[in-house]
């Protein structure tokens, strides 16, 4: 299984649109073949000392059944069409795919 953490800074203001784009995307990745997961995130507002809140920031949880499965998500026909309606409200992305140790 991989699992991929993608963190999208947004630009300042603009989480909550960039939110309402992605959700409609979601239904289109979740039925693509070999994902197991895959959703956003936003910071918890806690008192943990190491907490580091950031209101711009969305985290993108997923998962696959492989690498190959990933590789077909991020040429699929949907994410294309998704990256120019939000590109405006990004203004940084970090991707780290990971696999159990």
């Amino acid at each position: 299984m991989i699992i991929v953490i993608a963190t999208v800074t947004c630009t300042p203001g603009n989480r909550d649109t960039f939110l309402r784009e992605f959700c409609l995307l979601v239904p289109d990745v979740l039925a693509e073949e070999g994902c197991i997961e895959y959703g956003p995130t936003v910071d918890a507002v806690t008192d943990l000392e190491k907490q580091n809140v950031d209101a711009d920031r969305v985290t993108i949880c997923e998962k696959w059944e492989s690498l190959e499965h990933l590789k077909a998500h991020l040429v699929a026909p949907h994410m294309a069409a998704y990256r120019p309606k939000v590109k405006d409200f990004v203004a940084a992305s970090e991707l780290r795919v990971l696999e159990s140790a």
